[in-house]
C-alpha cells in the first residue's frame, strides 16, 4: 500500500502507529512523511535527532521513560504491597526491545521487579496471562502496539478473570476495561498531525521540524474494576485523576 501511494507521487504521507511508519521509511527518501504514535523515532532510524530530524520524516512520539515510570508509580500506589509487575509485549514488533528496556529501568527506579511475557496472537494472549499468574505476578502493564490495541476488550476480560490489575497507555484501551491508564492524549496528538502537514505543504522541510513529544497526559482510574479486584483507591489518586469511572 505504501508503494502504491509513493507511485502516485503524493505531496505528504501520514502514517499512524508503530507498524506503518517503517514501510514509509523504507519506501521513500524524498516524499515527506508525518508519523503519529511512534514510540522511538530515533531508535527506529526515522530521524537523526528529535530536535533536527534531518531526513524526510517527522511527527509525534507518544512514549518515554518518564511516562512509563509515572504509570508504574500510579500502579504501585493503587495496588498495596505491589512488588512484581508483568510487562506484555508482542515480540514480532520492532519496539518490543525498547518497551522491555525502558520498563525494566523504570521498575528498578521504583523498587519493583519486572518480568516480560510475550504474545504474538490472540491465541497466545491467554497463555501469556496464565504464565503471569503462575509466576505470581501482581499486576500487568501494556504499551502501545497493534495486537493489544485490537484485542483491548479481550485483554481487559482476560486480566480481570485472572485478577490481574491492568495498567494501559491510552483512553481507548482504558475504556475497554482496564484498572488504570496513564499516557498521552491520543486525540490531541491526532489533531497535531495536520499541523505538520500544513507546514510541509507551505514549504517547510520535515527535516527541520522537531519531533513533538507528549504535552497533554491523562491519568484515568476505573473504580468499578478496583472494587472487583478488592482494591481501595487512595483519595489522593482520585483527586489527581483526569477521569474516574464509577
Amino acid at each position: 500500500m505504501v508503494a502504491e501511494l509513493v507511485a502516485l507521487n503524493v505531496n505528504v504521507l501520514v502514517t499512524v502507529g508503530t507498524q506503518t511508519a517503517p514501510y514509509a521509511r523504507d519506501a521513500t527518501t524524498s516524499i515527506p512523511v508525518v508519523f503519529i504514535f511512534v514510540p522511538d523515532p530515533l531508535g527506529s532510524k526515522f530521524v537523526d535527532s528529535l530536535a533536527r530530524p534531518g531526513r524526510n520524516m517527522t511527527g509525534l512520539s507518544h512514549f518515554g521513560i518518564d511516562i512509563v515510570q509515572k504509570r508504574l508509580q500510579f500502579l504501585k500506589d493503587l495496588v498495596p504491597g505491589l512488588s512484581r509487575v508483568a510487562l506484555l509485549v508482542n515480540p514480532n514488533t520492532e519496539v518490543a526491545p525498547l518497551y522491555k528496556r525502558v520498563t525494566e529501568t523504570a521498575a528498578v527506579a521504583l523498587g519493583l521487579q519486572n518480568q516480560t511475557f510475550e504474545a504474538r496472537s490472540l491465541d497466545e494472549l491467554g497463555q501469556a496471562f496464565d504464565a503471569m499468574v503462575k509466576a505470581e505476578m501482581q499486576a500487568v502493564t501494556i504499551n502501545g502496539e497493534g495486537l493489544v490495541y485490537q484485542q483491548r476488550a479481550n485483554v481487559a476480560k482476560m486480566t480481570l478473570a485472572r485478577r490481574l490489575p491492568l495498567a494501559v497507555w491510552s483512553r481507548e484501551t482504558f475504556e475497554a476495561g482496564a484498572l488504570m491508564s496513564y499516557g498521552a492524549d491520543q486525540v490531541a496528538m491526532c489533531r497535531r498531525g495536520p499541523v505538520f502537514v500544513d507546514k510541509i505543504l507551505k514549504g517547510a522541510k520535515p527535516g527541520d521540524l522537531p519531533v513533538e513529544q507528549p504535552t497533554t497526559l491523562e491519568f484515568m482510574i476505573n473504580r468499578k474494576i478496583a472494587r472487583v479486584l478488592g482494591l481501595t483507591i487512595p483519595p489522593s489518586l482520585l483527586a489527581r485523576a483526569d477521569q474516574v469511572i464509577q
